[in-house]
């Protein structure tokens, strides 16, 4: 097997992949590729690719559709860098409430000065913020990350509110019970003096923290984004700040606008910058493909429907397809030891046969998009 690398990927994933298969950035004809920021979009796949996986979270830099289209599985790895995420936003509470950054900047001016300790205790009070004890955390969205953040939140004494229609039963135990999750975003609009937003960016999320909503926040908010830029409207968020509604806005995603911008606390996309999360994603990565290219498994998956099929003794076979071929399919792999599932129109269908089946009869099938061989 050929694995292409766009970014430099920890090697404790690499060391994950077998030591038969060529692995390196200057790899072609490959059957998968690992990648971490660099954008994929105006790359020309070879048909030998088979799979991408994103050592991360967000998928914004490989073209989603494209990859469906020609049978190209994309694998995340969500989870894996949660904890480096939710200790980033943990700093951002407190750097938004103590004004520690701030305080910061100013002291740098002390340099040399011998009245450096006067002016510090005449200055101190400039850059008093409140204690985030009893006051409320609001948290749009109660996966890996905001979960998380939720439960630091409750042990630090915080009040918690959560909103996420889409919580899945996994994350909603894992919630600490003093994190009062409700359905209506706007009651955590309403109610929070800190929010922070952990959701992906979607035609549904962007903009969250835009002008109507930022009129329905208690007045004085302190706002966290280290999800995607986009969910931010950055001039209604300096229109908050210059009014005081917006007490600070923390974001790990600056821009041309709200750079340098009083209130404005930018960090440079470090919510994965740990080496932990690094080798956690890296990891991930590389046993989703090991497990796709040996077998034809996918978890995962931001595009194909998850499905697992235990490794039996036949000739293995995984396909991908629209909906329409599924008449078709279960004519052709009647009496096979399978499995299949759907996801948006597209199934996936894992079958072990006695006596193989020729590729070229599987993919003749109408609404075939794709078939391998494990």
């Amino acid at each position: 097997m050929k694995i292409k690398l766009y970014n430099k990927i920890a090697p404790s994933g690499l060391a994950r992949l077998p030591g038969d298969w060529e692995v390196g950035e200057q790899v072609e004809q490959e059957d998968a590729i690992i990648v971490r920021s660099a954008p994929l979009h105006d790359v020309v796949f070879p048909d030998t690719l088979k799979a991408i996986a994103r050592a991360g979270a967000g998928v914004n830099n490989i073209p989603l559709d494209a990859c469906t289209d020609k049978g190209v599985v994309v694998f995340n790895t969500p989870g894996a860098n949660a904890e480096s995420v939710a200790e980033l936003a943990l700093a951002g509470i407190f750097m938004t409430s103590r004004n520690i950054f701030g305080g910061m900047v100013w002291a740098q001016t002390l340099s040399g000065d011998a009245d450096a300790a006067k002016k510090v205790e005449k200055e101190k009070s400039r850059f008093q913020g409140p204690e985030v004890r009893g006051k409320t955390l609001g948290v749009i969205g109660l996966g890996a990350v905001g979960g998380k953040l939720a439960n630091a939140a409750v042990a630090l004494g915080m009040n918690v509110l959560g909103f996420d229609p889409y919580l899945s039963v996994t994350a909603a135990l894992e919630l600490n019970s003093a994190v009062r999750v409700v359905s209506d975003m706007d009651a955590v609009f309403a109610e929070s003096d800190y929010l922070s937003v952990h959701v992906p960016s979607l035609p549904s999320t962007r903009g969250t923290f835009g002008g109507k909503n930022i009129a329905k926040m208690k007045k004085g908010v302190r706002l966290l984004n280290l999800s995607r830029a986009d969910l931010a409207v950055d001039e209604d968020v300096l229109a908050g700040l210059e009014s005081g509604q917006i007490a600070a806005y923390f974001t790990d995603f600056p821009t041309a606008a709200l750079a340098g911008k009083p209130g404005v606390i930018a960090t440079p996309h470090l919510g994965a910058s740990t080496p932990e999360a690094e080798d956690h994603c890296a990891e991930m990565a590389a046993r989703e493909v090991k497990e796709f290219l040996q077998n034809g498994n996918v978890t995962h998956s931001v595009n194909i429907p998850a499905l697992t099929l235990p490794r039996g003794a036949g000739h293995r076979v995984g396909v991908l397809f629209r909906t329409e071929a599924a008449e078709g399919l279960a004519a052709l792999f009647a009496g096979a030891r399978q499995a299949q599932n759907t996801k948006g129109g597209v199934g996936y269908l894992l079958a072990e046969t006695d006596e193989v089946i020729p590729l070229e009869k599987i993919q003749a099938v109408p609404g075939v998009i794709r078939a391998n061989c494990f």
